[in-house]
């Protein structure tokens, strides 16, 4: 038991440390989008596109941080590392790769295809 609670130890500060990664990140795009001047008629285009850009890696990058919080409350409940599904122990291999992950890899395919049937 030793060295799963070493290996969640592990996995929670490399959680904590990757989410004050992107806060950081957050906080600079938000002030280069905030920063952006009011485009001339001729650039409006490449402006559109450049917020457009600037909002769809914030939206990503909010979520990222979202799901690494539910992970570290997962941890404070003793519960980091169990599919939120079946309650199977999710490989260590895939928290290595995905400390953020709440759902085993079987979990998480037959998530993404209900998810994929439901947009049909």
């Amino acid at each position: 038991m030793g060295a799963v609670t070493s290996r969640i130890r592990t996995e929670t500060a490399k959680l904590e440390s990757d989410r004050q990664e992107l806060l950081i990140r957050l906080e600079h795009l938000q002030a280069e989008l905030h920063s952006l001047a009011e485009p001339t008629a001729d650039e409006i285009d490449a402006d559109a596109y450049e917020r457009e850009k600037l909002w769809a890696l914030i939206t990503s990058l909010q979520h990222k941080v979202e799901s690494i919080d539910r992970a570290l409350q997962l941890a404070e409940t003793g519960t980091y590392g169990i599919c939120q599904s079946c309650q199977e122990e999710i490989d260590p291999a895939r928290l290595e790769i995905l400390p953020h992950a709440t759902l085993c890899l079987k979990c998480q395919r037959e998530f993404e295809r209900q998810s994929r049937r439901a947009r049909l």
